[in-house]
C-alpha cells in the first residue's frame, strides 16, 4: 500500500493468536497452579486430620468441621437465595421499557450490555452474597453448638424469670438469627432497588410517577419484614437488659438491670415493639393500597417513638427521679448484681471473718512468746525457695548441658520426702534448641528432641551457700521420686517440630561414658512412612527437605503441638486455659497439669471482668497470662482438669465441676471427650490444686463484692485493692503464693493459695484471703477471707517492705552482702496469720559478682513492731520472738523432775543390749566361731557407746554417782 505520511515504511508486525504450543503450555502452566492452589489447601486440611487423629480427638475435629460446613451451605444457600429470588422477581415485574426520557435512555445502555449475561451476573451476586454470608455463619458454630446442646442451669433470673439457659445459649443464637435476617433484609431491599431502576421499575428524574406498582409492593413487603424484624430486635433487648452492661457509680463491669432499665427501658421497649409491628403491617399493606403514604407514616412514628420513649423519657426518669436518690433506687438491683456475681464467679460460699490484726509483742511474758514461737512453726510450712527467682540456680547446678533449660518461672507442687508431705520446687530439664553446639537442619529437627528428667528441691530450706535442697537431680536424674520415664518430649518450651523414630538415631544424653543414642518408641505423632503425608507436611511446614530427606523412613513420626496448651486447646477449643501448666511426676509418668475453664459473658446480672487485667501481675508475660487474654466473660468454672503426658503427649480431660450446665453442654455437643471425675488417679489427685488463674479472677472481684449490703457497696467504703508487689518495681500486683499453712479455724495445715488485700488507695492491710488448694481436701476450694478492722493501722506489704529498706542495721548488712558488684534480690513476701496477728516473711538471695545465679543469703521476719533478718528462718524467728532455741542435740527442757539416766529406758535397752552381746561374744568364744565374735564385740561397742552418749546428755544431778 502506497505510504500515507505516517513515516517510513517498514516490515508490518502481526499480532495474531498465540501459537498452539504456547497456548498449551500456557493452560498446563495455569492447570499447575490451581493444581498447586488445591494441594496447598488439601495439605493443611490433611495435616489437621492426621494430627487430630493421632491424638485419638478426631471426633472434634469432625464435629467442628462438620458444623462449620452445614452452617456454611445452609446459611449460605439461605442468602443466595433471598438475594436472587428478590433479583429475579425484580426483573419479572419491569414494566415495558419505553425511552421516554434522557434518564431511560442512558440506562438503555446498561440494560444491552448486562442482557447476554443476566444469567451470569445473578449467578455471580448470588455467589458473593453467599459466600460471605455461609463464611460468618461457620464462625457461629460454637453459638449453635450451645443452642442445640444446652443444658439448664436449673436457676432463673430474678427480673423475667427465665433459666440461666436462656442467656448463655438461647439468646445469642437467636440474635445471630435476627442479625443475619437484617442482612438478607438489607441486601435484598438493595438487589431490587437496583433492578427495579435499572429497568424501569423506579424512576428518580422522569416525568410523572416515580414507582410502579409492581415496584411499590415489592419493595414495601421488603421493609415490611425490615421492620418486622425490628420488631423481634425490641423484643429481645427487653431480655437483653438482664445481660448488659452499663455503668454506675462505685462499679466497674456492671450487668444486669438497674432502676431506670426496669421502669424506663423496659416499658419503652415493650410499646416499641407493638409499634413496629404495626408499621410493619402499614409496610405490607400496600400491596392492595399502592400507596407509600401510610408506610411512611407509620415508619416516621416509629422513628419519633425511638427517640421519645426510648431514649428522652429514660433519660427524663435517670434525671429527676434517679439520681435525687440513687442509692435507694438502685439498692434493689445492686443487691442482685451482688447475688448474681458471687454465684457467676464461685465466690458466694466465701468466709469472711472479723481478724484483729495487731501483731504486738509488748507487755507479753517469756511464756507467752516461747508458745507463739512454736506457734510460727505448726502454723505455717514456710516456703523460703521462690519459684520465680531460683530458676537461674536450677539452670546453674543443674543444667548440665547447655541444650537443656529450665522455665524461667518453676512451680510449686507437694510430694513426700522421707515419709512426710513438703512444699517442693520443681522444674523439668526441657530442651533448649538455641543451645545445640552445631545448628543444622539434622540436629535440629532429628538429633535433639527432647529433654531429660525433673528436678526437684525443698520448698524450706538451703544448704551449703544457700543452694537449694535437691531431692531429685542429676542427669539421668536420682532421688526421692523414684523409677520414672524421665524423657521430656512436651514442655512449654518445646515449640519446634521433631522428627522421631526412622533411620536417624537421637542424642538421648551425654554420661560419663559418652553419648548414648535412643530412638522414640511412643505411639505420639503422625506416621511419615506415607509419600502422601511427607508431601502434605513439606508443604504445610514450608520445609521441602521432610519429603526427600534420606533421615526419614520407616517408623518416622513427626511430632509437633508440642507444648501442654496448644494441646488441651486444640482438642478442646471450647476451653480456656489457665496460664500455667505444671508437671508433676505421677505413676512413673511425668504429666503436664493443666487446669481448664469453661466461661460466658451471658450470666444475667453478673458483672463482667476481662480475664487478661483480672490475671495479670507483677509475674505474668505474654506465655504466662491467660490464653483470651480480651475474653469478657461474667462466669468461670474450673470445670476440666487436663493432663498432657511429657513423653508420648496423650491428652485427657477430666470433668472436675461435675454440677456445671456449661461444661454439660460441652460433653453434649463432643461426647466422649473428657472423662469421668472418678477416673482421675490416687496419684494424680495428690498433685492436683486449685488453679492461680481462677484465683486472680476472683480475688479482683473480691475487692468489690466481699460487700454484700448494698448501701455500703454502692457507697464504696469497704472496697479493697490488691496490692502492688513490693519485691520489684514494676508496678503491677503482688502475685498469689502457694503456701502450706493453717488458718485460724482450721484444725490442720492445708496446702493453699494466699494474697493480700489492702483498702483503695492506702497502704495498709485490709484483708488476707486464702483458699484451700490441696485437691484432696475436704475444704478444697474454700476462700477464708480474714477482715481488718477498717481503721486497723497494720502493716500491708509495701510498709513492711519500706520498714525493711529503712532500717539502719538491716540497710548495713545489706551494704556489706552487696560487695563485690554482688546483686540483692528479694523473694516472695510470705504472709501468715498467726496469734490475732501477721507474721511476714521473705527470703533474701544474692547474685554474687562473676556468677549468674541467686542464692538464699538472709531470711527477713517481721511480727509487729519486730523486725528480724538473719541467716536462716529459724534464727529470725527466735529474734522476733526474743527466744533462745536449743543448741542441737541438746535435750529440750522438759516439766517435773528428770529422772536418772539409768531410770532412761533408752540406757536401760542399752544395758540389756550390751549383755546379750557380752553373752554372746563368750559362746562364740567357746565355740571358737570368730566370724561370731567379731559381731559381738561390735554390737558391744556399739550398745556400750549409746549408753555413754545418754549419759552425757543427762542433765548435772540425775547421772549415776552424782
Amino acid at each position: 500500500m502506497p505510504d500515507r505520511g505516517g513515516g517510513p515504511s517498514g516490515p508490518r508486525i502481526r499480532v495474531g493468536r498465540p501459537s498452539r504450543r504456547v497456548r498449551t503450555l500456557l493452560m498446563t502452566l495455569g492447570v499447575l497452579a490451581v493444581l498447586a492452589m488445591l494441594f496447598v489447601m488439601f495439605a493443611g486440611f490433611w495435616t489437621d486430620w492426621l494430627w487430630y487423629r493421632s491424638v485419638d480427638y478426631s471426633s472434634v475435629f469432625t464435629t467442628t468441621l462438620g458444623t462449620k460446613i452445614g452452617l456454611f451451605a445452609v446459611f449460605g444457600l439461605l442468602m443466595a437465595l433471598a438475594v436472587g429470588t428478590n433479583i429475579w422477581l425484580a426483573h419479572r415485574l419491569r414494566p415495558p421499557l419505553s425511552a421516554m426520557s434522557m434518564e431511560q435512555q442512558s440506562l438503555d445502555r446498561y440494560r444491552m450490555s448486562i442482557a447476554p449475561y443476566k444469567r451470569w451476573v445473578l449467578l455471580a451476586v448470588t455467589s458473593l452474597v453467599g459466600l460471605v454470608a455461609g463464611a460468618s455463619a461457620a464462625g457461629q458454630w460454637r453459638t449453635w453448638l450451645q443452642w442445640v446442646n444446652g443444658v439448664s442451669f436449673g436457676q432463673r433470673d430474678p427480673q423475667f424469670h427465665k433459666d440461666i439457659s436462656f442467656y448463655t445459649f438461647d439468646l445469642p443464637w437467636y440474635r445471630f438469627l435476627l442479625s443475619f435476617g437484617f442482612a438478607a433484609a438489607v441486601l435484598s431491599l438493595i438487589a431490587a432497588a437496583l433492578v427495579h431502576y435499572l429497568y424501569g421499575g423506579l424512576r428518580l428524574t422522569s416525568p410523572g410517577g416515580r414507582a410502579t406498582a409492581a415496584a411499590t409492593g415489592h419493595l414495601s413487603v421488603l421493609l415490611g419484614v425490615f421492620v418486622t424484624l425490628k420488631a423481634v430486635a425490641y423484643w429481645l433487648d427487653r431480655y437483653g437488659l438482664a445481660v448488659k452492661s452499663s455503668g454506675l457509680k462505685s462499679t466497674e463491669g456492671w450487668t444486669g438491670l438497674r432502676y431506670v432499665d426496669a421502669n424506663a427501658y423496659l416499658p419503652a421497649k415493650t410499646i416499641l415493639f407493638i409499634i413496629a409491628l404495626i408499621c410493619a403491617v402499614l409496610f405490607f399493606a400496600t400491596l392492595w393500597r399502592r400507596t407509600w403514604q401510610l408506610p411512611v407514616i407509620g415508619f416516621g412514628l416509629m422513628v419519633l417513638s425511638a427517640v421519645l420513649i426510648g431514649g428522652l423519657y429514660p433519660a427524663i426518669v435517670q434525671k429527676f427521679q434517679v439520681q435525687p436518690n440513687e442509692q435507694a433506687k438502685e439498692a434493689p438491683y445492686i443487691k442482685k448484681n451482688i447475688t448474681a456475681t458471687r454465684e457467676a464467679y464461685g465466690i458466694d460460699g466465701s468466709e469472711v471473718t472479723d481478724y484483729v490484726g495487731k501483731s504486738d509483742l509488748k507487755g507479753k511474758s517469756q511464756q507467752d512468746k516461747e508458745r507463739l514461737r512454736a506457734a510460727a512453726d505448726s502454723t505455717a510450712s514456710i516456703r523460703l525457695l521462690d519459684p520465680n527467682i531460683v530458676s537461674p540456680t536450677f539452670q546453674q547446678l543443674q543444667q548440665v548441658k547447655g541444650y537443656y533449660q529450665f522455665p524461667s518461672t518453676l512451680d510449686v507442687d507437694r510430694y513426700k520426702v522421707d515419709g512426710k508431705e513438703q512444699d517442693t520446687v520443681i522444674g523439668l530439664r526441657e530442651l533448649n534448641i538455641n543451645g545445640i553446639p552445631e545448628r543444622n537442619w539434622i540436629n535440629d529437627h532429628f538429633k535433639y528432641t527432647h529433654g531429660y528428667g525433673a528436678i526437684t528441691a525443698k520448698g524450706t530450706t538451703a544448704v551449703g551457700e544457700g543452694d537449694p535442697a535437691f531431692t531429685e537431680r542429676d542427669l539421668p536424674t536420682k532421688g526421692a521420686l523414684g523409677k520414672y520415664e524421665q524423657r521430656v518430649y512436651y514442655g512449654e518450651k518445646t515449640t519446634q517440630y521433631s522428627i522421631v523414630g526412622g533411620p536417624q538415631k537421637e542424642l538421648d544424653y551425654s554420661g560419663d561414658s559418652g553419648e548414648k543414642s535412643y530412638s522414640y518408641e511412643g505411639k505420639s505423632g503422625v506416621s511419615l512412612a506415607n509419600p502422601v503425608n511427607r508431601a502434605a507436611y513439606a508443604v504445610a511446614f514450608g520445609e521441602p527437605q521432610i519429603l526427600y530427606s534420606g533421615a526419614i523412613g520407616d517408623g518416622s513420626r513427626i511430632l509437633y503441638n508440642r507444648t501442654p496448651k496448644e494441646r488441651v486447646e486444640s482438642v478442646a477449643p471450647w476451653l480456656t486455659i489457665d496460664g500455667d501448666a505444671y508437671p508433676a511426676v505421677v505413676d512413673g509418668r511425668i504429666q503436664w497439669i493443666v487446669d481448664a475453664y469453661t466461661t460466658t459473658n451471658g450470666y444475667p446480672y453478673a458483672s463482667r471482668t476481662t480475664l487478661g487485667d483480672s490475671t495479670a501481675d507483677s509475674l505474668t508475660t505474654g506465655q504466662r497470662a491467660v490464653v483470651a487474654q480480651q475474653n469478657q466473660v461474667n462466669y468461670i468454672r474450673n470445670s476440666v482438669k487436663a493432663t498432657v503426658d511429657a513423653y508420648d503427649g496423650t491428652v485427657k480431660l477430666y470433668q472436675w465441676d461435675t454440677k456445671d450446665p456449661v461444661l454439660k453442654t460441652w460433653m453434649k455437643a463432643f461426647p466422649g471427650t473428657v472423662k469421668a471425675k472418678s477416673e482421675i488417679s490416687a496419684g494424680l489427685l495428690d498433685h492436683l490444686r486449685y488453679p492461680q488463674d481462677l484465683f486472680k479472677v476472683q480475688r479482683e472481684l473480691l475487692t468489690r463484692y466481699h460487700v454484700t449490703n448494698p448501701g455500703t457497696f454502692y457507697t464504696g467504703s469497704e472496697r479493697w485493692q490488691v496490692p502492688d508487689d513490693p519485691t520489684n518495681k514494676s508496678g503491677n500486683a503482688v502475685p498469689p503464693y502457694y503456701l502450706s499453712m493453717r488458718m485460724p479455724g482450721q484444725p490442720a495445715s492445708a496446702f493453699s493459695l494466699t494474697t493480700t488485700f489492702t483498702p483503695k488507695s492506702r497502704e495498709n492491710l485490709g484483708a488476707f484471703m486464702a483458699v484451700d488448694a490441696d485437691a484432696k481436701s475436704s475444704g478444697y476450694g474454700k476462700i477464708r477471707i480474714l477482715k481488718l478492722p477498717s481503721e486497723t493501722t497494720t502493716s500491708g506489704p509495701q510498709q513492711v517492705q519500706s520498714k525493711f529498706n529503712g532500717d539502719p542495721e538491716i540497710a548495713n548488712k545489706i551494704n556489706i552482702l552487696k560487695r563485690g558488684d554482688s546483686e540483692i534480690e528479694y523473694g516472695n513476701l510470705l504472709t501468715v496469720p498467726l496469734d490475732d496477728g501477721l507474721l511476714y516473711v521473705e527470703p533474701v538471695y544474692v547474685r554474687g559478682a562473676g556468677s549468674n545465679f541467686p542464692r538464699l543469703k538472709k531470711v527477713l521476719v517481721t511480727y509487729g513492731d519486730k523486725t528480724a533478718f538473719e541467716d536462716d528462718l529459724g534464727k529470725a524467728l527466735d529474734a522476733v520472738f526474743e527466744v533462745k532455741s536449743p543448741e542441737p542435740g541438746t535435750k529440750p527442757p522438759t516439766e517435773g523432775p528428770t529422772p536418772p539416766a539409768s531410770e532412761n529406758p533408752t540406757v536401760k535397752q542399752a544395758v540389756k543390749d550390751a549383755q546379750d552381746a557380752f553373752d554372746a561374744g563368750q559362746k562364740a568364744l567357746e565355740s571358737k566361731d570368730w566370724a561370731a565374735y567379731g559381731k559381738a564385740q561390735q554390737d558391744l561397742k556399739a550398745a556400750l557407746d549409746r549408753i555413754a552418749k545418754a549419759e552425757a546428755a543427762a542433765p548435772a544431778g540425775t547421772k549415776p554417782g552424782s
